[in-house]
C-alpha cells in the first residue's frame, strides 16, 4: 500500500455557488507543495497557482512531471489558462512560472515587493545585477490590487512574515494563503528566512482569519502530523479560529511569537532554498548558459548556520 505523503495526490473543491471557484489541489510530494488551479465555472478561465518545476538537489537534475500533471488537469476539464501565479519566491520548490507562462500564453504575476526580496538576495549571492522581477514578471500585483479570472472577483492581500512580499489571492470564498498558516493540527509556517518576521506574520495571519467564517483557506504546505498520515491542505477560517494550534481564538501575540521563534530555531535550511531562490527570483528562469552551453549556479560559503 503506497504512503499518501509520498504520493501525488489530486483533489477537486467545487464552487459553492454564484462567485466561488472551481479549486483543484495537487499535492507535490517530494516538497510537500501544494500547486492550485482556482476556475471560473462559468467561462472555464483559470489562474494556476505555485506550480512546481520538479529540481532534484542531489543531482541538480529538472524535470516537468508536476506541472505537466497540472496542465493534464487543465486540458481534461476544459480550461483555459488565464494568469499564472505565484505568492511569493518560494525557498523549497522551483517555481514553473517562466514554463508556464511559455507553454500556455498566460501572463506570470508575483508581488510587487518582491524587487525587495532580490535585493536582499542579491546581496547573499554577491549577485548585484542577476534578479531583475520587473523583467521576469509580467506583473507585480499591489496590496489591494484587485483583476478578474473568467467572470470571477480576485483581489490581492498583502501578507507578509515568511518573505517581506509574500501576498494573499483571493477569489470569492477561496484564499491561496501560501507559507503562512498550515493545517489547523500543524499551526503555522515559519518565518527566519531573510526578510522575514514573526511580528509581521502574525498580522498577516489575523487580516486571513479576519476573512469570512466560510471562507476556503488553501495552504502552501503540508507534511502530515505524527497522528495524520496524509496530505491536507484546505480548512475554513471558522475551522482555523477553532482549531489551529498556533493561532486559535484566544491566543495571544506574544505567545505566539515566542512559541514560532522557538519552533524556527530547530529549523534547518530546505534542502532546494540556495539553488532555487537563485532561480525563483528569476521568474523561474535558469542562469544564462555560458560558453560552454551548459547552466550554473552561484551558491554562498558560510553564509548561513
Amino acid at each position: 500500500m503506497s504512503d499518501p505523503l509520498n504520493t501525488p495526490v489530486v483533489r477537486h473543491s467545487p464552487s459553492t455557488g454564484k462567485g466561488s471557484p472551481d479549486v483543484w489541489g495537487i499535492y507535490e510530494p517530494d516538497t510537500g507543495s501544494i500547486q492550485y488551479i482556482c476556475a471560473d465555472p462559468a467561462t472555464k478561465k483559470a489562474a494556476l497557482i505555485d506550480v512546481v518545476w520538479n529540481f532534484n538537489p542531489k543531482n541538480y537534475r529538472f524535470s516537468t512531471d508536476s506541472m505537466d500533471q497540472v496542465l493534464d488537469i487543465v486540458k481534461e476539464e476544459g480550461l483555459s489558462v488565464e494568469w499564472v501565479l505565484d505568492t511569493h519566491p518560494h525557498a523549497d520548490h522551483v517555481m514553473a512560472s517562466a514554463h508556464l507562462k511559455e507553454r500556455t500564453g498566460a501572463p506570470n504575476a508575483i508581488g510587487a515587493l518582491v524587487p525587495k526580496i532580490a535585493g536582499i538576495w542579491a546581496d547573499l549571492y554577491n549577485l548585484p545585477d542577476a534578479f531583475d522581477p520587473h523583467r521576469d514578471f509580467d506583473h507585480l500585483f499591489e496590496e489591494g490590487e484587485t483583476f478578474k479570472i473568467g467572470d470571477l472577483d480576485a483581489r490581492v492581500m498583502l501578507s507578509p512574515g515568511h518573505t517581506l512580499g509574500s501576498i494573499t489571492y483571493v477569489c470569492g470564498d477561496a484564499a491561496f494563503v501560501h507559507d503562512t498558516l498550515m493545517q489547523p493540527d500543524a499551526g503555522t509556517s515559519r518565518s527566519d528566512f531573510p526578510g522575514g518576521k514573526t511580528s509581521e506574520l502574525w498580522d498577516s495571519i489575523q487580516e486571513i482569519l479576519a476573512l469570512p467564517g466560510n471562507t476556503r483557506l488553501y495552504i502552501g504546505h503540508d507534511y502530515g502530523t505524527k497522528e495524520r498520515k496524509e496530505p491536507k491542505w484546505e480548512a475554513t477560517v471558522d475551522e482555523h479560529k477553532a482549531n489551529n494550534i498556533h493561532v486559535k481564538d484566544g491566543t495571544t501575540c506574544e505567545d505566539y511569537i515566542e512559541r514560532r521563534r522557538k519552533r524556527d530555531a530547530t529549523l534547518a535550511l530546505p534542502d532546494r532554498i540556495l539553488a532555487a531562490l537563485q532561480i525563483n527570483l528569476r521568474g523561474g528562469r535558469l542562469p544564462k548558459a555560458e560558453n560552454d552551453g551548459n547552466h550554473y549556479l552561484k551558491l554562498p560559503v558560510n553564509r548561513f548556520d
